[in-house]
């Protein structure tokens, strides 16, 4: 989930540094926030979901004051992220944020849904996040579970296999832990991120799968630069995987981009995010 974190955080440290005006009416019990970015590819979890071209994503999200939150969040798509055809992925979630300690534990789900996809597409995958800062840095881990889908499936390659029988269900396990911290004095943010992919490896119903080579890495290390007196920030990240030659070669052609070479090796990835 490299992107949709990077905008995130991006977000989170321009909301923070944009200033109160006393004319300002008192906040009431929800607050919207979002934010709009230009990446350079969308890197999930590691593999590119554009074909290692550019993305418009965008994001909002209601929170209640009681911690309660809901959202969506989009981004255009090519090659291997198009999950059966969809030029596009939608996100929709919503979830609960408590306070524990000197922690905050965030529990929800994320419905990740490719419109004009073929018909098993769609998956449910719950969270559970837990976040803390010391001094200037944020840390955070967080699992994500999807239990047994059909979108997440092995393809059916049997006689049998009909419209009512695409075959098997699967389901997909993800931890991840991300680190970022403030630079005092400056507007620069490092940040890292690291995770862990464990799913239907190869070609699922659809011919794409979230962990396509089954078990793999994805990591990412990077900066974030708050634009003084505006809403932006510029991104810069290196994002890669442990994912071998010889595995993608067992997922080609699907596993490449136009011109034949991966979409999961290293990668220098540029972002501008505006945030609101």
């Amino acid at each position: 989930m490299f992107m949709k974190y990077k905008i995130a955080t991006a977000a989170l440290a321009l909301m923070s540094s944009v200033p109160a005006f006393a004319q300002e009416e008192p906040a009431g019990p929800v607050t919207i926030s979002g934010s709009v970015a230009l990446v350079s590819d969308y890197r999930f979890r590691g593999v590119s979901q554009t074909d290692k071209g550019m993305a418009v994503q965008g994001g909002i999200t209601a929170t209640h004051e009681s911690g309660a939150y809901v959202g969506t969040w989009a981004s255009n798509l090519s090659g291997w992220g198009t999950f059966g055809g969809s030029n596009m992925e939608l996100d929709l979630f919503a979830g609960y944020a408590i306070p524990l300690g000197g922690a905050t534990l965030d529990v929800g789900l994320t419905w990740y849904m490719y419109p004009s996809g073929a018909n098993t597409t769609d998956f449910a995958e719950p969270y559970v996040k837990l976040s803390s800062t010391l001094g200037p840095v944020n840390g955070l881990i967080g699992v994500a579970y999807a239990p047994k889908q059909e979108a997440l499936g092995k393809v059916c390659s049997d006689a049998a296999c009909t419209i009512f029988n695409p075959g098997a269900k699967e389901d997909n396990f993800y931890v991840w832990a991300d680190v970022n911290g403030a630079v005092p004095n400056t507007p620069l943010t490092l940040k890292a991120h690291l995770g862990w992919s464990k799913g239907n490896s190869g070609l699922g119903p659809n011919g794409t799968s979230i962990a396509p080579t089954g078990k793999y890495l994805d990591w990412l290390v990077g900066a974030d630069v708050a634009v003084p007196g505006t809403p932006l920030t510029l991104g810069v990240s290196y994002v890669d995987t442990d994912i071998a030659r010889v595995e993608e070669n067992y997922l080609r052609p699907n596993f490449s981009d136009a011109d034949g070479s991966s979409i999961a090796r290293g990668k220098v990835v540029f972002s501008l995010t505006a945030a609101f």
